[in-house]
């Protein structure tokens, strides 16, 4: 008898060990830690804590349009759609040639002043003086056009005179040319003396184009 008693004293003991150990871990893995649950806490937007430290209105900037400035850059020859025609007055003293340049790109350009221009001939090119008017700037939007006038004495001296071959035409402030046919009268009358009696427009000179 005194050795079942000393075995069941046994196991008590080793029992109540084993129960105060399982209570001693409970008890740990239920304890939270407050820095752990304030990082991980989602901020009142949705995002995460840092996300909401980011000032206010912060982001990619939207990208600027190419006249953003209010500047409009002028047209480039390649832009432009060139013609030209006969634009004599009956009863005028000199003939005309009306020159039009048409915006054909996909934004607003400007140009203003005098073009360049020059008469291809059978003697040599004849540039064309500026007449000297006022050259107010033209603003084109896609499609419109704007002209300029040539004028040139009329040949009716009853000889061959200077034949014309074509008509060469520089935007204002470009480098870039066109050939054109030429559309006015077959020849001018033979002058003598330096200078030349072919004069241009200032841009608009002709009219405004549609």
């Amino acid at each position: 008898m005194r050795v079942h008693k000393l075995t069941f004293s046994a196991l008590a003991v080793a029992a109540s060990l084993s129960l105060t150990a399982c209570q001693s871990s409970g008890a740990g893995k239920g304890q939270s830690d407050p820095s752990s649950a304030a990082s991980t806490a989602p901020s009142p937007s949705g995002s995460t804590a840092s996300d909401a430290k980011s000032p206010a209105g912060q982001g990619t900037a939207a990208a600027t349009g190419s006249h953003a400035n209010g500047k409009v850059d002028k047209c480039r020859t390649d832009e432009l759609e060139i013609t030209a025609k006969d634009n004599t007055i009956d009863g005028d003293p000199d003939g005309t040639v009306a020159v039009q340049l048409k915006n054909r790109g996909g934004r607003d350009c400007t140009m203003s002043g005098y073009a360049g221009v020059d008469l291809k001939t059978n003697s040599g090119p004849v540039s064309a003086k500026r007449s000297g008017g006022q050259a107010d700037p033209a603003v084109l939007k896609p499609g419109k056009s704007v002209a300029f006038g040539i004028n040139y004495p009329i040949n009716d001296s009853g000889g061959s005179g200077v034949r014309i071959t074509g008509l060469l035409v520089t935007p204002p402030d470009e480098t870039k040319s066109v050939t054109l046919d030429w559309p006015g009268a077959a020849t001018l009358p033979v002058t003598e003396g330096p200078g030349t009696p072919v004069k241009v427009g200032p841009i608009g000179s002709a009219g405004q184009g549609g």
